[in-house]
């Protein structure tokens, strides 16, 4: 048995953490890093106390559900609740962030972005660029997402 490389490794744990999402339209999870220990994780779903897509059905504008929260969000803000630094971190998603999500991880100074699909936004590579943000997109099996 060949072991895992790091990248490998944890974009393999955010698949892991995806399948615990709550919204059925899209299932993703991400994983804070650093020092290739494991800070906090998150993945897409409903406000806590509130119920899930899933369950309830889609709060759908410009179609998106609005109802979630996303997952790179939630491993921020699951960082926050227990007083976990995670400036200069890395972090590995099974898709790239959308907009808010990639502004939220800069100005949280995250340094290095691994990702599995790409979602939607073309404005994070250039503005990635400036901020000497690193971009890594890692190959991942949408199939078992």
């Amino acid at each position: 048995m060949t072991r895992a490389k790091w990248e490998d490794y944890f974009m393999n744990i955010a698949k892991e953490v995806a399948t615990r999402s709550t919204c059925d339209r899209k299932h993703i999870g991400a994983v804070i890093v650093k020092d290739k220990t494991i800070l906090s994780t998150g993945y897409n779903g409903s406000i806590r106390g509130m119920p899930h897509c899933d369950e309830a059905g889609h709060m759908m504008e410009n179609d998106h559900c609005v109802a979630t929260i996303h997952a790179e969000a939630n491993a921020v803000l699951q960082a926050a609740k227990n007083g976990v630094m995670i400036n200069g971190a890395e972090i590995y998603i099974t898709a790239s962030p959308c907009w808010f999500c990639f502004k939220m991880l800069a100005n949280a100074n995250i340094k290095k972005i691994y990702y599995g699909e790409f979602y939607r936004d073309e404005r994070i590579f250039d503005v990635a660029k400036k901020l000497g943000i690193e971009l890594h997109h890692i190959k991942v099996d949408q199939s078992k997402l």
